[in-house]
């Protein structure tokens, strides 16, 4: 069993700024890589941002410049800092991770329950 505690979604102005937070915890003996996705009314889940165990990271060009994605590995957290936020960021937001069970377990991934977030004036 893995779960996801997310937290830090909610309504913020055009511009303003939001942390979104993950824990994992559960079943892991490892997280590969650690993410955000995102799907907004009527389109389908896209990625938002992404960092590997190594802090490889890896964006969406329409938050490149105004989303930070940062983790503690020993927390097995993951956050993501979005500033300077839009209308169009406006969406639910889910965590998902890359992990091995146990150290011979193949990978696997998981997802979040997600977090509402809305962007408006």
């Amino acid at each position: 069993q893995v779960q996801l505690v997310e937290s830090g979604g909610g309504l913020v102005q055009p511009g303003g700024s939001l942390r979104l937070s993950c824990a994992a915890s559960g079943s892991i003996a490892s997280i590969i890589g650690m993410g955000w996705y995102r799907q907004a009314p009527g389109k389908a889940r896209e990625l938002v941002a992404s960092i590997t165990r190594d802090g490889t990271l890896n964006y969406a060009d329409s938050v490149k410049d105004r989303f930070t994605i940062s983790r503690d590995n020993a927390k097995n957290t993951v956050y993501l800092q979005m500033n300077s936020l839009k209308p169009e960021d406006t969406g639910v937001y889910y965590c998902h991770i890359v992990y091995r069970p146990s150290v011979m377990a193949t990978i696997a991934t998981y997802w979040g329950q997600g977090t509402q977030v809305t962007v408006s004036s």
